[in-house]
C-alpha cells in the first residue's frame, strides 16, 4: 500500500457536509461531563471521606499511653485525655495540644513494637 492510496482511503471516510444533529451533540457532551463527574468523586473525593473517617475514627480510640505524631511533627505519649485536647509528653517537655493536630498513632499502649 503506497502513499497515493492512503490518501484515497482517508478521502473516503468521513464526507464533508455532513454534521451531527444538535441533540446528539448536547447528550454527548453531558455524556462526558457526567463520566467526568463520576471519576471525579472515585479519585479525589471518596478517598479523601475514607481518611477522614478513618481519622476521626483514629482520635476517638486514642487513649493515655498511646504514642503519637502530631501534625508538625512532634512526637511524644499521651499523658491525659480531654473532650478536645490531649496532652503529650514529648522527651522533658509537656504539651497540650487539640486533638485535630494528631495525625497517627505509632504504637498503642498495650502494643509493644518489635522494630
Amino acid at each position: 500500500m503506497n502513499l497515493m492510496s492512503l490518501n484515497i482511503l482517508l478521502a473516503l471516510g468521513n464526507p464533508t457536509g455532513t454534521q451531527q444533529s444538535p441533540q446528539a451533540s448536547m447528550i454527548s457532551t453531558f455524556g462526558m461531563l457526567a463520566i467526568m463527574m463520576v471519576m471525579f468523586y472515585f479519585v479525589l473525593i471518596r478517598p479523601q471521606q475514607k481518611r477522614t473517617k478513618q481519622l476521626q475514627e483514629l482520635l476517638k480510640s486514642i487513649k493515655p499511653g498511646d504514642k503519637v505524631v502530631t501534625g508538625s511533627g512532634i512526637v511524644g505519649v499521651i499523658v491525659t485525655v480531654k473532650e478536645k485536647t490531649v496532652t503529650l509528653r514529648s522527651a522533658d517537655s509537656k504539651f497540650e495540644v487539640t486533638k485535630a493536630a494528631i495525625n497517627e498513632v505509632t504504637e498503642r499502649s498495650g502494643e509493644t513494637s518489635e522494630a
